[in-house]
């Protein structure tokens, strides 16, 4: 199966794009899972160090200077193919930190708990948000979330749990 049959890019990929170990070894750094030639440029405007290289071409795949990237994420939140994301494997023991797109609403809390998902949408762990941003009109929000150091390849979605609500007789439900 191929990324135009499914939507989901292969293993081989994947490994084309990411970043070398000594670099995702000196913290944050964008991964840009951008496989198709298409009209698209903003990561190039969006990068204030110069970290994504000048296209040749509207067309090209976006090529990144590892040594200016910093993994500040404003990459990530103008994609509108939502193909860039952020990973640091250095943030903690046992953790790593994920900065990824998110287009849906309600956005979840800095501190809640979600369900990590993977590029087909199957739940592969959990992770706790850390951080929202990007909430400018025009970019597309920005969830940083902590989630175990093993799943950082694969997890590139977040769904939100159900959350509690207060019916109107004051007893506990679920939404």
């Amino acid at each position: 199966m191929t990324l135009a049959e499914t939507g989901i890019p292969s293993a081989e990929q994947v490994k084309s794009c990411y970043p070398p170990a000594e670099v995702r070894g000196r913290g944050p750094v964008a991964v840009f899972e951008c496989f198709q030639r298409i009209p698209c440029d903003p990561c190039y405007w969006a990068c204030p160090r110069g970290a994504v290289l000048e296209f040749q071409d509207i067309n090209d795949l976006p090529r990144v200077d590892w040594a200016r990237c910093n993994g500040c994420g404003l990459c990530v939140a103008r994609c509108p193919g939502l193909a860039v994301f952020v990973v640091d494997e250095t943030y903690a023991p046992g953790e790593g930190l994920l900065k990824l797109p998110h287009e849906f609403y309600p956005l979840p809390a800095e501190g809640e708990v979600v369900d990590a998902l993977d590029r087909g949408g199957s739940r592969v762990g959990e992770a706790r948000v850390v951080r929202v941003v990007g909430k400018r009109r025009g970019d597309t929000p920005v969830v940083w979330i902590a989630v175990d150091k093993s799943l950082l390849r694969d997890v590139r979605a977040i769904a939100i749990r159900p959350r509690a609500v207060r019916p109107r007789d004051g007893g506990e439900s679920r939404v």
